[in-house]
Order: C-alpha cells, then sequence, then structure tokens
C-alpha cells in the first residue's frame, strides 16, 4: 500500500504543478483534477498545503503575483466598462 499511495501522491504533485504552470489558484485546481482525474479535492488540498509548505517562498510570490494579475484584470475590467460606456452614450 505505502508505494502506490506515495506515487498516487506523486502523481497528484505534478498534476498541481502543471495547474501552477496555468496560473491556477488552488480552488480552481482543487476543481480541475476533481472534474477531469477524478482526484477528491480534499487530497487536492492536503498536497497543496505539503507543497506550500516545502516551497514557502514561491508560494509567497506566486500568491502575491495571482493578486497582482486579479488587480490588473479588474482595472483592465473597469476601463473597458468605462470605454464602452462612453462609446455608447456618444452615439445616441
Amino acid at each position: 500500500m505505502g508505494d502506490s499511495s506515495a506515487s498516487y501522491i506523486h502523481m497528484v504533485q505534478h498534476l498541481i504543478e502543471k495547474c501552477i504552470l496555468f496560473n491556477m489558484t488552488k480552488e480552481q485546481c482543487m476543481e480541475a483534477l476533481s472534474k477531469h482525474a477524478k482526484i477528491n479535492p480534499i487530497i487536492t488540498s492536503t498536497v497543496w498545503k505539503e507543497l506550500e509548505k516545502e516551497n514557502k517562498e514561491f508560494f509567497e510570490s506566486y500568491s502575491r503575483m495571482k493578486e497582482e494579475k486579479v488587480s490588473e484584470n479588474e482595472t483592465r475590467e473597469r476601463i473597458l466598462k468605462m470605454v464602452s460606456a462612453s462609446s455608447t452614450d456618444s452615439h445616441h
């Protein structure tokens, strides 16, 4: 049992690393692995937390980068809404 569970955890870790390459959050990764690889979200969450412990600096900068991206996207959306609102106003 020990060997097969270790290889299963290693596989989950590998899939989490792929999620990170796609800039996914922990929640998005849990959802994706549950849907596409039939992995229980609790397992994904547990392995993710262990990876965070082992790679503290990486995950701190990763979460900072994700937060910056979110605020960039929110700013971009606000600008697009203002631009589209002003363009529809000028057409009337």
